[in-house]
């Protein structure tokens, strides 16, 4: 295989699993901010679960996604994933404007939901497209 060849696989390859690492990255996150939330109030420990449940679910689906067992299989997967990231962001926009954790505590872990949202929807629709075109 050419050298040329190689790089342009390594970059497409690392491209499609930086969403692994990301989403990956942001369940550790999420995992390490419940625990934060669990010293709190009983609606905090309550609010914490839910986005415990979500947030690392997002990364579970992505991986399940790699080992898709067909095109649509991987779409599948994927959507589910953006659908867990947008329950996330709801679970963190709500712990936000309801006062129990600061706005600058969340503005970092908010932006990286909206980007991760933000990254599957572009993966969700060139799939789609590409399946189409498959067909």
């Amino acid at each position: 295989m050419n050298d040329e060849l190689k790089a342009t696989q390594h970059s497409a390859f690392s491209i499609h699993n930086s969403i692994v690492d990301r989403s990956f990255a942001f369940a550790v996150r999420s995992v390490k901010f419940c625990r934060f939330l669990e010293k709190q109030d009983c609606v905090s420990r309550t609010l914490a679960n839910q986005l415990l449940r979500s947030g690392t679910s997002i990364g579970a689906n992505v991986e399940e996604a790699q080992a898709g067992q067909s095109k649509a299989d991987f779409i599948a997967k994927m959507s589910i994933a953006r659908k867990e990231a947008r329950e996330t962001h709801y679970w963190l926009r709500l712990l936000k404007e309801s006062g129990i954790v600061p706005d600058n505590e969340l503005f970092e872990i908010i932006k990286e939901a909206d980007e991760i949202i933000r990254i599957l929807t572009a993966i969700v629709k060139t799939s789609q497209v590409s399946n189409t075109n498959d067909k």
